[in-house]
């Protein structure tokens, strides 16, 4: 049952792009087509599970015990890196159109906040193991959770009379914000 909550916790109530704002950048920047949009959460999804795996074993296993906690940001982050050098080289290899589509979105999962907010906060809220993993997932599908259903929203955008002042990037932020209003009545559920 704990680990049901912490599953729709980072999904709906504590999402991270909705109602922690990190993963801004490609929200707004990939989000144009739905296809892009599920590639991107997929490669961020896998990312995110991954790395919350691997950094809590680094954290526990290397940085706690030889006292180096203070390069936990750094070597946090050289974790992310390879994980995203990776699934660029498979999503290159498997699906060229998608790997151009995402473009330079691709490789910015290595400074996409969220990927790091969710390895610190199962530091900081001293997760085990299992918890960290479920957690990364969660926090990766209410990533991807948002970036589709602003995708699906930006598409019918595309198709809706809209006044010259607001269309483009104005009438996103706008969405954005009416989403991110929309999911704190998440906020009371757990």
């Amino acid at each position: 049952m704990h680990y049901l909550l912490l599953l729709i916790s980072g999904i709906f109530v504590h999402n991270f792009i909705l109602s922690r704002f990190l993963g801004i950048c490609p929200f707004l920047g990939v989000s144009k087509q739905i296809s892009t949009s599920v590639g991107m959460g997929a490669a961020v999804t896998f990312v995110m599970a991954m790395a919350s795996a691997i950094t809590y074993v680094v954290q526990y296993s290397i940085l706690v015990p030889l006292h180096l906690e203070y390069l936990q940001t750094i070597t946090f982050i050289l974790v992310i890196a390879t994980l995203v050098q990776l699934v660029e080289m498979v999503i290159k290899k498997m699906s060229p159109t998608l790997y151009d589509a995402l473009g330079v979105f691709l490789p910015l999962i290595t400074t996409n906040c969220a990927v790091l907010g969710v390895a610190l906060l199962n530091v900081q809220y001293g997760y085990n193991f299992l918890e960290s993993v479920v957690f990364g997932i969660a926090g990766a599908l209410g990533f991807m959770l948002a970036i589709v259903l602003f995708a699906g929203i930006r598409e019918q955008l595309e198709l809706s009379p809209i006044p010259k002042a607001l269309d483009g990037f104005p009438i996103a932020l706008i969405t954005a914000g009416l989403m991110s209003i929309a999911f704190l009545g998440f906020s009371g559920m757990l």
